[in-house]
């Protein structure tokens, strides 16, 4: 057995059998690995699940093997509603929650719903990447959670079975389904809708059978769902927003080195540039598919765009219910937002 030993040694099997007992520990080098495991809920195909592969990507990459990602889309490995006490638990690493999570533990995200506050992608992004994302960041972190990068959903658009949506009035006493959010409600009222608080894998069905007229979604939302099948028409309004925030597990965090900590920050930096770029490229892919179906059936489901005047008119009748949004989200933080160039 000795002599068996010895050969093995003599040719580095042994070695070899050791390395790979280890791996999970230690890189080829004798370094520790760090492994992240990313949970998201959307598909692996989607701007944000593709952003999620390319960090995984670069991070390994830029960090010579001492980084691994394990990417669990499409809720595989926890959905949204526990994700942040999986994150607590150092279960998982990271996420990329939607913001409407995040309102529960910090009533200033709510800002992300107040309707008709982004000018357009270029003022939203200068809003994330400036004083008021950074403000919204800190507040995360006071709760016990690292705070990175903001990704896109998309504006969110109208689409409705009783009359087009075109004006606010349009939308009297039609039942419009929203995600749980004040904000929301508020909105919804001050056009005399009924809003409906429905769950999002209930609503094609829904929508099919009267529960709710409308709904207000980007259209990923819209188009990936088929609710267009059910829909008579949908508005071009760009409203409301839909986004991400990248988090960290403070407890992974502060174990990572800070050499590795400027690793992820450089691999996530350019999976977000990737990843709103992407979300423009699939929302204009989107558009050009829910235009063609309308065009195709004309008698099914007809696509309207606002101008300027009605556009006006929409932001005339939003713009007054921000006092109601002042303690919830804070003045300040409102007007910072409108504000920023």
């Amino acid at each position: 057995m000795k002599k068996i030993l010895a050969l093995l040694m003599s040719v580095g099997i042994v070695g070899f059998f050791v390395a790979c007992g280890d791996s999970k520990t230690e890189s080829n080098n004798g370094e520790k690995v760090y492994t992240i495991k990313f949970a998201h809920v959307v598909s692996a195909g989607s701007p944000k699940g593709k952003a999620a592969d390319l960090f995984a990507k670069r991070a390994e990459e830029l960090s010579n093997g001492k980084i691994k990602v394990e990417v669990f889309p499409s809720a595989q490995l926890v959905d949204d509603d526990k994700v942040f006490q999986e994150l607590k638990r150092n279960n998982i690493q990271m996420a990329a929650p939607s913001f409407s999570k995040f309102t529960p533990i910090v009533k200033e995200f709510n800002l992300w719903d107040v309707p008709f506050i982004f000018r357009d992608n270029e003022h939203l992004h200068n809003v994330m990447d400036g004083e008021v994302g950074q403000i919204l960041k800190d507040k995360i972190a006071q709760k016990g959670f690292i705070a990175l990068d903001y990704w896109d959903a998309g504006f969110k658009q109208f689409s409705t079975n009783k009359n087009p949506i075109i004006l606010p009035s349009d939308a009297k006493g039609q039942k419009i389904r929203i995600m749980s959010s004040k904000v929301l409600e508020e909105q919804m009222k001050a056009i005399g809708a009924n809003p409906q608080n429905i769950n999002f894998g209930e609503v094609y069905s829904a929508l099919q059978t009267g529960v709710v007229d409308g709904a207000e979604n980007p259209l990923s939302n819209l188009y990936n769902s088929r609710f267009y099948e059910v829909q008579k028409s949908v508005t071009i309004t760009n409203h409301g927003y839909l986004g991400y925030l990248v988090v960290a597990s403070e407890k992974f965090w502060n174990e990572l080195p800070d050499d590795l900590k400027s690793v992820v920050k450089q691999a996530l930096d350019e999976a977000t540039k990737f990843e709103r770029e992407e979300s423009a490229r699939d929302e204009a892919v989107l558009l050009a598919n829910l235009q063609k179906y309308a065009q195709d059936n004309a008698d099914k489901l007809t696509i309207y765009t606002l101008d300027d005047d009605q556009k006006k008119q929409w932001q005339e009748v939003m713009v007054a219910i921000y006092p109601k949004f002042y303690d919830l989200v804070g003045e300040d933080l409102i007007k910072k937002t409108l504000e920023t160039k």
